[in-house]
């Protein structure tokens, strides 16, 4: 059995690059490294999507996702599908996470995504927190997809295959502006919730949704949770692991 390999900052040069942890697993024998990262973790509406890559080569331009433009990441998205050694994506839809709790179904997601990639990684490198039960060492990383760049190419994967669905969500219920919100919470989206109340791509156990469909609106604390919704913007309860 395989001891985990937690590579410290002093087992990587400063000048290292992207690029750096792959090697640095790789030649430890932990080759191939598979990248997971998230989008839509925030949203109270469409759904999360989970992405795992294993690169196996350089692509140019990779960053975090949430640091390039969408035409970039558009383009980036493309590249990384065609040339990639193995891409998988789960799609968890708002029904899912009202039943089971957002950090479960991230968790749950993490693992179906690495399951799905038809190629067994050596080491995976997960964007955030810790995931139990992945079937070879893994490392989570804060802000990931900006040291790694299987994490970057996984970022990028998760976010453009995210904005393409709620783009055409946007189409079936244009007045949430889905299409520039992504199902995020800002102004109008509260203006549009207000108005109109939760469509069936809303997650009704986050706190702004629950408000509104409970008759609160966005006046004192969530009827569910006892707590301003200023506090964050997250589900109502969270279900453990």
């Amino acid at each position: 059995m395989r001891t985990a390999f937690r590579p410290r900052p002093g087992v990587l040069r400063r000048d290292a690059g992207l690029y750096g942890y792959e090697r640095a697993l790789a030649r430890k024998g932990f080759a191939p490294v598979a990248g997971v990262d998230e989008a839509g973790r925030g949203a109270c509406a469409g759904p999360l999507v989970v992405a795992s890559v294993i690169l196996g080569r350089r692509i140019a331009g990779l960053a975090d996702s949430k640091l390039l433009g969408e035409p970039v990441r558009e383009r980036l998205h493309d590249r990384v599908v065609a040339a990639a050694q193995a891409v998988s994506v789960v799609v968890i839809p708002p029904g899912e996470i009202d039943e089971h709790g957002l950090h479960k179904c991230n968790v749950a997601g993490v693992r179906r995504a690495v399951a799905g990639l038809g190629l067994e990684p050596g080491y995976i490198l997960v964007d955030g927190f810790p995931v139990p039960g992945l079937p070879v060492p893994s490392l989570a990383m804060w802000k990931g997809d900006r040291v790694a760049a299987c994490v970057a190419a996984a970022s990028i994967v998760a976010k453009v295959t995210r904005d393409r669905l709620m783009r055409r969500l946007h189409e079936r219920y244009p007045e949430y502006g889905f299409d520039t919100n992504k199902g995020y919470v800002t102004a109008a989206h509260r203006r549009a919730l207000a108005r109109y109340g939760p469509c069936p791509e809303h997650r009704f156990s986050f706190v702004t949704v629950a408000r509104v469909t409970h008759g609160a609106r966005n006046q004192g604390p969530c009827p569910w949770t006892g707590q301003d919704e200023d506090m964050h913007e997250n589900e109502v309860g969270a279900g453990a692991v």
